[in-house]
């Protein structure tokens, strides 16, 4: 609150909960309330643990939307439909009915589930009986013993990997397991997105070793062979099975107008590549006289407004309302409408009554530099246009394909649906942020807790809490069952806390990355760290004769579980806390399997996976697992 600028930065500790949303969203506030968005050195900085998992996340690895967070409602069918030059009505053939098409999927921390619950707890018609890997480890996801459950109970199981991870050991599994060799991202050309949103085009450093292939060949190989690669990669250029990486950035480019993902042309991420030299180290941004980059930031951070001719800065700090939207400037956006009906409760003559109330959700006397409209407004849409009389900036081009997109109705099309970019470029050039001027919203009344409240974890070791903080009530989500407040229930009925009294956390290791399988097989970083490890307080290893760097067994909560591992006693850790990594993976319950890798294909170091022990719980609206929060019990082996 005091010193400025500040900022709150976190990757994993606050997300992983079954309360992950309401921890972020619990910052963000606080952010807010302080005054510390919008600024050089403030906001939210959340760190991504791989390359372009930043970017994954933003073209559709998320089940609750289609590419750049346009949802799953029809009109982002329509939108991508259009994108795609494929016909709707043919792409909604391709599922059982409307409502599955419209339909959150499966996250990757519940497909067990939808494998092994009977058919009518999960919302598809049937369970899930293959599943497609790639570039995944399934040691990164809690509750292993039910994942190995589930990998027996596939009928076909798919692993694309540039290793065999640990899918391809874990169970007693023999047909119907498949491992097709992918190449690294050292392998291949294209664009990757950081954790600051910006993007950079990474250059093929190297051929492909032996057979593998880059995942743009996989998945026109893939599409060949269902049949539909001419429809997916009509305005891709493929040229013998070799899939060209830049006509795929242009795609995303014609189609990303809501996130701003339009305006990073391949040409120009490769200028930026090639003048590296030109930016400044803390500003990001080039000279505006220099002839390919100038004015630019580096990686043109998204949103990157318009088309790439437009050329857009970038936008290197969001919701930065002292500079211009043309120079990199937004403010916050007015997704939620103009205005919101609460009713709510007042006296009135000494009596309560209830009243229909209007709060107004646009800003007020807030806006960006040199915006033309010095108050809140909402989304741009050409009616708007219409309304300012600005549509006579439009281009001819531009306004004949904003009536393509919806000839019925143009003056509905926005913003984010004009695949002409002419009304994006008309509201920036007006001052003004294409999504509108919104008020900062703390209040999210579509989220099961609309302010952020403390709840317990599933496993706690205070049950005594729970009937004060429960976690939310058991519902369908992502197509099955969450059951949280039932486990929770049942722990604390059956006296968990007792039988596992040791708080159980995970995190990660600056050696190894993720599910460690490319790390824990580079022989330089495998000698830095070459057993898997438990940290436990000196006062806990006391009253159970653990010494440090002795083995010994932990026990979780769920599933009897159990891991076998070395000690670490350190007051890293306070009493009652037992810290792991979680990067390893190639031991299953003390069991070694290193002999069931494909011969010359095992990791260097081995070991147990915390997630043997990592218990359930899950974000209602993410589907985020809980690995940070559980329980265990550990003794000498």
């Amino acid at each position: 609150a005091k010193e400025k600028p500040a900022t709150l930065i976190w990757a994993m500790g606050q997300t992983q909960f079954a309360t992950g949303t309401a921890n972020v969203r619990a910052s963000c506030i606080l952010l807010l309330a302080t005054g510390n968005v919008g600024y050089a050195g403030g906001g939210a900085n959340i760190f991504r643990g791989h390359t372009n998992v930043q970017g994954a996340t933003d073209l559709g690895l998320d089940v609750t939307t289609l590419p750049l967070y346009y949802g799953l409602a029809e009109e982002a069918w329509r939108h991508w439909c259009r994108v795609w030059e494929v016909d709707y009505e043919w792409m909604r053939s391709r599922f059982p009915n409307q409502k599955l098409m419209e339909t959150p999927g499966i996250p990757s921390t519940r497909w067990f589930d939808a494998t092994l619950l009977p058919r009518d707890q999960v919302s598809q018609p049937d369970s899930v009986q293959a599943m497609f890997i790639m570039g995944h480890g399934v040691n990164t996801i809690t509750r292993m013993p039910e994942a190995v459950r589930g990998i027996e109970k596939l009928e076909l199981l798919v692993v694309c990997d540039p290793y065999p991870t640990a899918w391809s050991v874990l169970s007693e599994r023999k047909n119907g397991t498949y491992l097709l060799p992918a190449c690294t991202s050292f392998e291949m050309d294209g664009s990757r997105t950081a954790s600051n949103r910006s993007l950079q085009w990474g250059e093929k450093i190297v051929e492909p070793v032996f057979e593998s292939k880059n995942d743009y060949d996989t998945m026109y190989l893939f599409a060949r062979k269902f049949g539909f690669a001419e429809a997916m990669f009509k305005n891709i250029k493929v040229e013998n099975n070799s899939v060209s990486a830049e006509d795929i950035l242009r795609e995303i480019n014609r189609g990303g107008w809501s996130t701003g993902y339009c305006g990073q042309s391949p040409e120009r991420l490769k200028a930026h590549m090639k003048n590296q030299a030109k930016f400044d180290l803390v500003t990001l941004r080039a000279p505006k006289d220099d002839p390919e980059v100038g004015g630019d930031y580096y990686g043109l951070p998204w949103p990157c407004w318009g088309t790439p001719e437009f050329r857009h800065p970038g936008t290197p700090i969001l919701y930065n309302t002292n500079l211009p939207v043309k120079e990199g400037g937004a403010t916050f956006r007015a997704r939620f409408g103009v205005e919101r009906v609460v009713k709510r409760k007042v006296m009135e003559n000494g009596q309560e009554v209830e009243k229909e109330e209007h709060d107004n959700l646009l800003a007020e006397g807030s806006y960006s530099a040199g915006s033309e409209i010095k108050d809140g407004y909402p989304e741009f849409t050409l009616a708007v246009l219409k309304k300012l009389g600005w549509d006579k900036d439009l281009t001819a081009q531009e306004m004949e394909i904003i009536q393509r997109v919806n000839s019925a109705n143009p003056d509905a099309v926005s913003w984010s649906l004009d695949l002409s970019g002419g009304i994006q470029r008309v509201a920036i050039e007006h001052g003004c942020s294409p999504y509108g001027n919104g008020k900062a919203r703390m209040i999210a009344w579509n989220l099961p807790d609309p302010v952020p409240v403390y709840r317990e974890p599933i496993y706690t070791p205070r049950p005594d809490l729970v009937a004060d903080y429960p976690t939310l009530p058991d519902a369908q989500q992502f197509r099955v069952p969450n059951i949280g407040f039932s486990v929770q229930k049942a722990a604390v009925d059956r006296g968990i806390a007792k039988q596992f009294p040791l708080i159980l956390s995970s995190g990660r290791l600056v050696e190894y990355e993720g599910g460690g399988e490319e790390t824990r097989s580079n022989k330089w970083l495998a000698e830095l760290k070459q057993h898997m490890y438990v940290e436990i307080n000196p006062a806990d290893a006391a009253e159970r004769g653990i010494q440090d760097g002795g083995w010994v067994w932990v026990t979780g909560a769920e599933s009897a579980s159990k891991t076998r591992m070395k000690a670490l006693v350190t007051e890293r850790v306070g009493k009652g806390l037992a810290w792991m990594p979680f990067h390893f993976a190639g031991w299953y319950e003390g069991a070694d399997l290193r002999a069931k890798y494909p011969k010359g294909a095992d990791p260097i170091v081995l070991g147990e996976s915390v997630n043997t022990l990592t218990t359930y719980g899950y974000d209602p609206a993410t589907g985020m697992q809980e690995p940070k929060a559980t329980l265990c019990q550990i003794r000498a082996a």
